[in-house]
């Protein structure tokens, strides 16, 4: 069983940010796209960060397995104690794609069915946020020191609710939804950083309707929790991740503090 210490966390940090170098890579030159059976785009991005981070946990805890985006089917569950590493190695290839900075590499460790640690590195933008249960939430500056970071309290009145907003998936829901929060301006952006402003305190809300995977939530939703903010349901209850054999979330509202 991994104890979480600042030291796995470091570890950690370190494997996403080799992962990031590595998309970063091809991102520089001309790269080719495929089409998964779910209609998701594939890059060599995506299966070479896959790859340096299998690798990676594999020498780092082997008796805690993976479950990444890029290999479902080599994964058969969480192990004794309930534990697994939750991996999608590059959060929104979309955005990849169209080359606007916005995705992500995102490491979890997931614990009885709860996100205990999580790694977000956003390489184009040299941005990593990282978290773990007992040891708070951070974002890590220029200088490659961790600064401790925390969700913001709702608006006061007069100000109002910021709200991000997918940048290539939108919902119809979601006008019926803003009406009812009230005043909003709205942001929209790629990948996980949204989660990550969030907890950073750069924005109060994240609705989000539509299909998302486990992978996409698990390393960012690590990182609000910590940071005082919380990733749920429409019923309000937290995202669970006790079932990865149904990889599919339910829709989701992330929380500034509340």
């Amino acid at each position: 069983m991994p104890t979480i210490t600042q030291s796995l966390l470091k570890s950690i940090e370190q494997l996403a940010c080799e992962a990031g170098e590595a998309i970063m890579q091809v991102y520089r030159r001309d790269f080719s796209v495929e089409i998964k059976a779910d209609n998701s785009p594939l890059t060599e991005a995506d299966k070479a960060a896959h790859e340096i981070i299998a690798r990676g946990l594999q020498a780092l805890t082997p008796e805690v397995p993976v479950l990444s985006e890029e290999d479902t089917q080599g994964f058969n569950g969480a192990n004794a104690e309930g534990f697994y590493w939750l991996v999608d190695p590059l959060d929104g290839t979309k955005e990849f794609i169209k080359r606007n900075d916005e995705f992500t590499v995102n490491i979890a460790l997931i614990a009885q069915g709860k996100p205990v640690l999580g790694v977000v590195v956003a390489p184009a933008l040299q941005l990593t946020y990282l978290a773990a249960e007992g040891l708070g939430a951070f974002k890590v500056g220029s200088d490659g020191q961790w600064q401790a970071i925390q969700a913001s309290l709702p608006p006061q009145a007069g100000r109002p609710w910021r709200v991000l907003d997918s940048r290539s998936h939108p919902d119809p829901r979601m006008a019926a939804w803003l009406e009812a929060l009230g005043e909003y301006e709205t942001q929209p952006m790629g990948s996980s950083l949204k989660s990550c402003f969030i907890a950073e305190g750069k924005a109060d809300v994240y609705p989000r309707f539509g299909p998302t995977s486990l992978w996409d939530t698990g390393a960012a939703q690590a990182i609000v929790e910590q940071a005082g903010g919380r990733v749920v349901t429409l019923e309000d209850q937290p995202l669970s991740y006790a079932n990865p054999q149904q990889v599919l979330n339910p829709d989701f509202v992330v929380w500034g503090k509340r």
